[in-house]
């Protein structure tokens, strides 16, 4: 969340610069509220001074030898309004927490002006569409005629928006998931971690899905209540909640292999065909946690990881900065890396590397200690995909396929087949 002393200092600030996601913040409510606390917060004031000048007298009489009930009857009196006050002011507080933590994160000042994706802009591009002498499939029509890719059996399972792997294909899943785990420790330092698959309320909070993404989520009824990951960002985000980070271990790296899990409310009609819309996918997942100066240096470092994936795979892919209006509640900024998919003829995102600065730090109470000052300060945190691995996984059968319909394996894949170059 933001800095709560913005909307007592900075309030207009904060609205303007909270436009350019079109999110219209309720200023009158947050006036309303701010002066109210400063009121209560004053009166409860008083009323303890109040109280603690009667005390005072209450010692005085006592030593003259004094009667003090009269004294005793005005303090319960007091006790009363400052009990009643206090609770009035935590609800005020509480109001104006939940208030708030429904507020996004302010884009950093050189993402672009927009209002949805078609104002994305694009940095660079990386390897060229492959050209094909024959009518191309999507990875759905190639999928059937392999026999490895089942969508009904999935229907039968479960239900829509799922499917089941079998043979060269669920091989060649595990096989990319293999292949950017290796790629991630081996070459860019990241450390290996597993973590649950379920996670508590108080975990999504921390990272901003909660409380205004609960449609989106799975919730599993228990005491207490469970959700199911909608990203590894979740769990491996929360490592550090409520720590404070030595500076000789910053930055923390991590990489994390999970099945993540999405209601995709609001998304019915679109992608409904195949594996890019599903409610359980796996997602390779990459987890920074860096100094306040060293997150901009970290989010182009990051992303170059997610991108190196690609590069190895011979995918032809593209970067493209979020606009304002597209940019996700908690970050400050987004890259999106979209992989060339010949079926739809298209680029589509396949990872979404994000800096999301202090605004996760905050709400998670995770920090390091500031060597120059001897004192905690939050931490900034970063994540993206690298990759999405049904989504690179599509993106192989497209790119890779021939005339009969068969699949080439990667080169950088080969070692992880078994042997299979061909799949088919």
């Amino acid at each position: 969340m933001l800095d709560p002393r913005l909307f007592r200092t900075q309030l207009e600030e904060v609205e303007a610069q909270l436009a350019r996601r079109s999110f219209k913040l309720d200023t009158a409510a947050f006036h309303e509220l701010e002066t109210r606390r400063k009121d209560i917060q004053s009166a409860t004031q008083a009323l303890q001074n109040e109280r603690n000048t009667r005390s005072k007298r209450v010692g005085q009489a006592k030593a003259r030898g004094e009667d003090i009930q009269p004294i005793l009857a005005e303090m319960q009196h007091l006790g009363d309004d400052l009990k009643r006050m206090e609770g009035e002011l935590d609800q005020i507080q509480a109001r104006l927490e939940e208030l708030v933590l429904g507020v996004p994160n302010i884009v950093d000042a050189d993402v672009p002006d927009g209002g949805g994706d078609a104002d994305n802009v694009e940095i660079h591009r990386w390897g060229r569409p492959p050209e094909f002498s024959f009518p191309v499939k999507d990875h759905i029509d190639l999928g059937a005629g392999l026999a490895g890719m089942d969508f009904e059996a999935a229907v039968k399972l479960t239900g829509s928006r799922f499917v089941t792997l079998q043979g060269p294909l669920a091989r060649m899943q595990r096989a990319l998931t293999q292949l950017m785990l290796d790629i991630h420790t081996a070459e860019h330092g990241y450390t290996e971690t597993y973590v649950p698959f379920m996670v508590n309320a108080d975990s999504l909070r921390g990272t901003g899905q909660l409380p205004k993404f609960e449609a989106d989520l799975f919730k599993v009824v228990h005491d207490p209540d469970f959700y199911l990951i909608p990203t590894a960002e979740v769990p491996v985000t929360n490592l550090v909640r409520d720590e404070i980070v030595e500076a000789d271990r910053m930055p923390l790296k991590f990489v994390c292999h999970t099945p993540c899990f999405r209601s995709e409310a609001g998304s019915y009609g679109k992608d409904v065909r195949g594996m890019i819309r599903q409610h359980q996918f796996e997602k390779v997942e990459l987890v920074q946690i860096v100094r306040p100066e060293d997150s901009a240096q970290a989010h182009e470092a990051l992303t170059s990881h997610a991108e190196a994936i690609l590069k190895r795979l011979q995918l032809p892919f593209r970067r493209v900065v979020l606009c304002a209006g597209d940019t996700g509640f908690s970050s400050a900024k987004t890259y999106d890396l979209e992989v060339w998919l010949p079926g739809q003829n298209a680029y589509r995102e396949i990872s979404s590397c994000s800096n999301f600065r202090d605004f996760q730090a905050r709400r998670l109470r995770a920090r390091w200690r500031n060597p120059d000052t001897g004192k905690p300060e939050l931490v900034h945190t970063l994540n993206g995909s690298g990759l999405a691995v049904g989504r690179t996984l599509i993106a192989v059968m497209e790119n890779y396929q021939d005339q009969q319909g068969r699949i080439r394996v990667p080169e950088a894949l080969l070692p992880y087949m078994g042997g299979i170059e061909i799949i088919g």
